[in-house]
């Protein structure tokens, strides 16, 4: 469970993990990936990865913004 909110980049941060942890994308890929379309299919799941990359990226990015107590807290890098 996360704890109090120490600063809006901890809120960002906590909110980042959570989507990161309970998306589901099956109903939106059942939507824009007709059946047997491997070229749709392809877009789809470059386009998952590149999001995940992407928020992967938004979160490290605050790691060091966190409180010290913070599990993932690292100090920021030179």
């Amino acid at each position: 469970m996360a704890s109090r909110a120490r600063s809006v980049a901890h809120v960002e941060y906590e909110m980042l993990e959570y989507i990161g942890r309970r998306i589901f994308l099956d109903d939106l890929m059942s939507q824009m990936i007709p059946e047997g379309d491997r070229v749709a299919e392809k877009r789809f799941d470059t386009g998952a990865r590149n999001i995940c990359k992407y928020l992967q990226n938004m979160a490290e990015r605050r790691l060091h913004k966190l409180p010290q107590t913070h599990p993932d807290y690292r100090e920021k890098e030179a």
